[in-house]
């Protein structure tokens, strides 16, 4: 288990994180990645904003494991999904598909449909023995330079109640304990490294490297803090 924040402000990156910015030109984005918490003896309830949802998926599918659970929710990709990847409705906006999933699966099964569209929405809503994830089954806002607001963007896309540390150490990697507590985070994309042996453009733009700064501002129990960290991704 593991989040693409804890991943770059670690000073490491991978596919996953790669991912997470291939959306983004050079500026400041503020108020993203916002993760709210708050923990009551070790049961620990998250709101997020929508950049989490594909990452809590597939972590929760790793608790579920070989065992099956009700899955709700959408798919919302600009390819087609592979033919056994099972899906009710679809309906098309300007080349994006939004594809309806409702029925039962394994961890296993859920983790193969991450791994088959990694460029996906992937909004799924299961419980597994440890862990209740609720996520909004529509696609997130684009990604925007600025905030029209300070408080920045309604914390409620991706819902987690969970008995789990593991989420909390990874979320909050700067404490060790919390009964409550706040992370957002400031994008200041400086550079965008293009790859020399590339001509296709959109190929050259899933392949471009950003790199900047990741402004983490926490609030835990009251006490507020600022932290920068170096990024490449």
């Amino acid at each position: 288990m593991d989040f693409f924040i804890h991943k770059l402000c670690s000073g490491k990156t991978d596919e996953l994180a790669h991912l997470q910015f291939e959306k983004y030109s050079r500026g400041l984005f503020k108020n993203k990645a916002i993760v709210q918490a708050k923990n009551s003896k070790g049961n620990y309830s998250f709101v997020t904003t929508s950049e989490y949802a594909s990452e809590f998926v597939r972590t929760c599918a790793e608790e579920l494991g070989g065992e099956r659970a009700k899955v709700e929710g959408v798919i919302i990709s600009t390819k087609s999904l592979p033919e056994n990847i099972k899906y009710g409705n679809i309906s098309q906006f300007m080349g994006v598909k939004k594809y309806s999933i409702s029925g039962e699966m394994t961890g296993s099964e859920i983790i193969s449909i991450c791994d088959a569209v990694p460029r996906a929405f992937i909004a799924l809503s299961f419980s597994t023995n440890k862990s209740e994830l609720k996520i909004k089954p529509k696609a997130p806002k684009s990604a925007k330079p600025g905030s029209s607001s300070e408080d920045g963007p309604k914390v409620d896309f991706c819902k987690l109640k969970t008995t789990n540390p593991e989420f909390a150490k990874k979320l909050f990697f700067e404490v060790h304990d919390f009964k409550k507590a706040e992370a957002r985070h400031d994008f200041d994309i400086k550079d965008i490294e293009l790859p020399k042996d590339e001509k296709d453009p959109v190929k050259m733009r899933k392949r471009a490297i950003r790199k900047g700064k990741i402004i983490r501002k926490l609030i835990i129990d009251e006490k507020e803090d600022v932290k920068e960290y170096d990024f490449v991704a």
